[in-house]
């Protein structure tokens, strides 16, 4: 399953399959067209898909009409035989326009919330000309991604692609690769609305929604370094010597997807930190009636084993007693036999959603005398 609800969109593959590609990479494009058909919300008022497979001629492998599922489309592509001969890039974008994004073919009326979209994939200069009969395709409101692999002419992918060009046109080295923009072409056609709610993001630390897209942010004591995404401790801050544990609210009130939320955000917090026997340690506690140490501070050394350890830290789904979750924190996760160093700063981060059932203040109170 995926997070992404998909508008309305008719989706045409343009495949060049003239004799530099090889049957070998001819399936490494199949095995790409196929993942992105996996994440898309297949259907007739969602998106329904189209493939032009063409070299010196054109063929239309699947129109945009007739029923479809997921199945019955990945069946097509599957079927999909090279045609080994010239390059006419520019007769394959004007099939598209004419034929197969077509009333007659099964294409739709462009409506504000409805897209019509051509991904073109080739590996060679094209032997007609691609330039007007684009900027035509772009006119009748079809948005072009160019994808180019191997020794393909970059001017050709410019002259098909949609403005702006650096979203619209990609460059992969060989069709081994081509994989690696199934991410993005899946991201393309997804309508989010809050993507730092869904975790699709690359933020370290703090996302911040903005509309239809996000921007990083850093907690205190980090500033954004200069790529946007990642942070780095400012003297003093999480960078230096830390000892950390989280206690998780495991009650039944929480409920399971939010508990896997609050995993995936301490795996965040996590990720900004410089773990190590001289840094921080991280330790985790889980509690709902009864209070369980999942793992001590020092137990795990590096990021990637906590971040396992957390995610397969199960959910307890029983009361919420916050008071007595906060005494053990105080009398045995920062205690130095549970891995706690002398010295150094202790930080413990609270996740709570409910009442506590027990008498919280005198708890938390204690757990701040004691630093």
């Amino acid at each position: 399953g995926t997070l992404c609800r998909t508008k309305p969109t008719d989706l045409v593959f343009i495949i060049d399959s003239s004799r530099s590609v090889r049957p070998h990479e001819f399936e490494k494009i199949k095995v790409f067209v196929s993942r992105v058909i996996e994440a898309l919300d297949v259907g007739p008022n969602a998106t329904r898909v189209g493939i032009i497979n063409y070299a010196s001629a054109v063929r239309s492998e699947l129109s945009l009409q007739g029923p479809q599922s997921k199945a019955t489309l990945l069946q097509a592509v599957r079927r999909i035989q090279p045609l080994s001969t010239g390059t006419m890039t520019g007769l394959a974008i004007q099939f598209a326009v004419s034929r197969t994004f077509s009333p007659a073919e099964g294409g739709r009326d462009g409506a504000p919330n409805f897209r019509k979209v051509a991904i073109v994939v080739t590996d060679g200069r094209p032997q007609d000309g691609v330039q007007d009969v684009s900027a035509r395709a772009r006119a009748a409101g079809i948005e072009i991604f160019a994808i180019g692999v191997g020794r393909v002419d970059m001017g050709t992918l410019r002259q098909m692609a949609s403005e702006p060009l650096d979203e619209h046109v990609d460059y992969v080295e060989s069709y081994s690769v081509i994989e690696k923009l199934t991410h993005k072409f899946q991201e393309a056609f997804c309508v989010v609305s809050d993507l730092c709610a869904t975790g699709d993001h690359d933020c370290q630390q703090v996302c911040v929604s903005t509309p239809g897209a996000y921007r990083c942010a850093c907690r205190d004591g980090f500033s954004l370094n200069s790529d946007g995404r990642t942070c780095t401790a400012c003297n003093g801050g999480l960078g230096s010597a830390l000892d950390l544990v989280f206690l998780i609210d495991g009650s039944k009130s929480v409920r399971p997807e939010n508990f896997e939320l609050v995993k995936k955000f301490i795996n965040q917090i996590v990720d900004s930190l410089e773990v190590s026997d001289k840094q921080a340690q991280v330790g985790l506690v889980q509690y709902s009636s009864s209070v369980r140490q999942e793992f001590p501070l020092g137990q795990f050394k590096s990021k990637k084993d906590i971040k396992a350890a957390v995610k397969k830290m199960s959910y307890m789904e029983k009361g919420t007693m916050t008071g007595q979750a906060l005494k053990y924190l105080v009398d045995s996760s920062f205690s130095i036999i549970n891995g706690a160093r002398p010295g150094v700063p202790k930080v413990g981060i609270v996740f709570t959603d409910g009442r506590s059932q027990d008498y919280i203040s005198d708890a938390a109170k204690k757990a701040k005398d004691s630093g």
